[in-house]
């Protein structure tokens, strides 16, 4: 009898560990999409081509649907982060995979993630459904100016903005570190491909970061102005890079970073750990 129940509980568990493998797969999947799109269309941005659409999930989201079957295009990324953010739930409540999976610090992680994904998910499925048209900066700014009018709504502001910030900063220091190696299962990889996902990780890595972190910087400086029109979505966010001394090299360099992030999310579907 007990052996019946054992035989229940690994067939159980094992179809739970495949149904976690196939939605972070996806998800990661999803994930790499957007980030390509977004980056070519910062790209476009900084050449100064860029069709009129926003270099921003609103925009990647635009270049999909206009392509042939884009309407299914979209709903498959929609699905896709909805696996993510399902993954991550599935983390933040059971433990990720790896020997520290289980400490406290991670689960928090999972969960914080699990919030930005159902976020990122819900705005794609709106898209996906004919929903909100407003563009990315335009949601970025009703957001805020909602916050500050909350109680103590300036301060509340001020912390996303600088939670964000340091996201970006540590999302930077963990690329350079290649803390994602840990995560990968590349046994019987060659050298050659190891290289080349370190390359992505810690490029893309470094892009991301650094979008992050200009993002919530712009946000904490809507706080202390008080005034939500200071705060950035992606797409502002991005074309402020152009009016640095750098000019549009500079959006060049984070555009190509972005788009590294992308592909290095596709070599995370293939050999990340779940």
């Amino acid at each position: 009898m007990r052996s019946a129940q054992a035989v229940k509980g690994v067939r159980a568990a094992s179809r739970g560990g495949r149904a976690r493998e196939v939605t972070a797969r996806c998800g990661l999947l999803a994930r790499g999409v957007l980030y390509v799109l977004v980056g070519v269309l910062a790209l476009r941005v900084a050449l100064g081509d860029s069709g009129g659409k926003e270099a921003d999930r609103q925009g990647a989201l635009q270049e999909l649907a206009g392509r042939s079957f884009g309407s299914v295009l979209v709903w498959a990324v929609a699905i896709g982060l909805v696996g993510m953010m399902l993954w991550r739930l599935s983390e933040a409540v059971f433990g990720a995979a790896g020997p520290d999976g289980d400490k406290v610090t991670k689960r928090l992680a999972a969960a914080g993630r699990t919030v930005f994904y159902a976020v990122v998910a819900f705005s794609v499925l709106s898209f996906a459904a004919g929903g909100d048209a407003r563009s990315g900066d335009q949601q970025s700014r009703d957001v805020t100016a909602q916050a500050m009018d909350l109680p103590a709504g300036r301060w509340l502001v001020g912390a996303a903005g600088l939670g964000i910030a340091v996201a970006g900063v540590v999302i930077a220091v963990q690329a350079a570190r290649r803390t994602f190696r840990k995560h990968l299962a590349m046994g019987g990889v060659s050298e050659r491909w190891r290289k080349a996902v370190d390359f992505l990780g810690v490029a893309g890595g470094l892009a991301r970061g650094a979008l992050f972190a200009a993002v919530g910087g712009f946000v904490v400086f809507a706080a202390v102005r008080y005034d939500p029109a200071q705060a950035k979505g992606i797409d502002d966010t991005l074309r402020s890079f152009t009016q640095t001394p750098a000019g549009p090299w500079l959006l060049v360099v984070v555009a190509v970073g972005l788009i590294l992030f992308g592909a290095f999310s596709w070599a995370m579907a293939r050999w990340r750990e779940v």
